[in-house]
């Protein structure tokens, strides 16, 4: 019965984890068409999330955690549109860095990750189901 609460916490903290994920991948697709206002002003810059392992002490396993969150500071991109107010002298305005297709993979990935967890979750709730009415039964 320690294994199967074991396994419903490293699964808890995963679930967790792609829940914020997913929190971020929305606030990237959100803002991905966000430009700046003024010249010189950046427009929005793609965040990220990474993981780090932690001892869980109150059971003795690792679950994963978040690390942190962190902006991505890869190149933003440009656009020709000399009619925007934060045009550069060449017409150019600065794009988020954000690519809508891979926040769409990596939302999908979170999804299954968060579902797997969850269904991880579901069996193991079954597993202790079944084995309390097996003690009451005795």
């Amino acid at each position: 019965m320690d294994d199967i609460i074991k396994t419903i916490r490293i699964s808890s903290a995963g679930m967790r984890v792609q829940g914020t994920r997913l929190r971020v991948i929305s606030q990237n697709i959100a803002n991905a068409d966000s430009l700046p206002q003024r010249p010189g002003d950046d427009p929005y810059r793609r965040k990220l999330v990474t993981f780090r392992n932690e001892l869980d002490k109150s059971v003795g396993v690792e679950t994963v955690h978040v690390n942190r969150l962190h902006k991505d500071m890869s190149d933003f991109g440009k656009k020709y549109d000399p009619s925007h107010p934060a045009a550069d002298k060449d017409g150019y305005v600065e794009t988020p860095n954000v690519n809508t297709m891979i926040e769409m993979m990596d939302m999908r990935e979170a999804q299954r990750s968060y579902e797997a967890n969850l269904n991880l979750i579901k069996s193991s709730k079954t597993m202790l189901n079944s084995v309390i009415d097996v003690l009451r039964s005795n």
